[in-house]
């Protein structure tokens, strides 16, 4: 006998809204899931630098996974969506 583990999660996006673009972030809210590989943490710092002080980027929240293989904890999920105009999820390495 074989165990077969399905590794995808599970579609938390609402449909209509999934793939909205903005037309600028210039005083929008970024957000970024940090996946807890090594490294992104230094990555998300220097990327929220840079699009406060060259896009115009309002605010930006960051907030990290327990885990790489496990999805973001639905609780992240939903104060992202709530409050950010555009979530970005990071990779490190």
């Amino acid at each position: 006998m074989v165990l077969l583990y399905d590794p995808t999660a599970t579609r938390r996006a609402e449909p209509e809204k999934a793939g909205l673009k903005v037309a600028t972030l210039s005083g929008k809210t970024v957000g970024f899931i940090d996946n807890a590989k090594p490294n992104f943490n230094h990555l998300v710092d220097d990327l929220a630098d840079l699009l406060v002080a060259e896009y115009g980027v309002k605010q930006v929240i960051k907030r990290r996974k327990r885990s790489a293989s496990v999805p973001a904890p639905e609780e992240i999920v939903r104060e992202l969506a709530n409050e950010c105009d555009v979530v970005i999820a990071g990779s490190g390495d």
